[in-house]
């Protein structure tokens, strides 16, 4: 059997208010969940008039309790922005929110417009250095 998964961006179409591009992410996810869709992972884009995901941790916990079976994930936290630590605590949370439903995906990227990342990254870069790489 084909599993089929979702990547949703919360984007936001010319006057549409945040609200109602956060609301649509909603509606798929229980839309995926009623249709038997495997997994619907949510993106992190930062500084963005149209993408309005910037925060998927709490994307996800409004999904997770409006649905019932979906995996659900980020399609990438972007660590420059924050606390590894931090993000590993809120994501065993979500873990236990909703067992056996929660995926992590993390990256490196900025999540949005150099210029507005930039600080935080030259920040972070020092406990970047010291995530060890999968499979050491």
């Amino acid at each position: 059997m084909i599993r089929f998964s979702l990547l949703d961006q919360s984007v936001r179409f010319a006057d549409i208010p945040a609200s109602a591009a956060l609301d649509a992410t909603l509606e798929a996810a229980r839309l995926a969940d009623r249709l038997g869709y495997h997994r619907l992972w949510v993106s992190e884009h930062h500084a963005s008039r149209f993408l309005c995901g910037s925060a998927p941790e709490i994307l996800i916990a409004a999904m997770g309790a409006q649905t019932r079976r979906i995996r659900l994930g980020s399609g990438g936290v972007m660590l420059p922005h924050y606390s590894a630590y931090k993000v590993a605590e809120q994501f065993s949370v979500l873990s236990n929110l909703y067992p056996g439903r929660i995926d992590l995906g993390v990256g490196r990227a900025p999540g949005g417009e150099m210029r507005v990342a930039a600080r935080p990254i030259r920040a972070a870069s020092a406990e970047l250095s010291r995530v060890p790489a999968t499979g050491s």
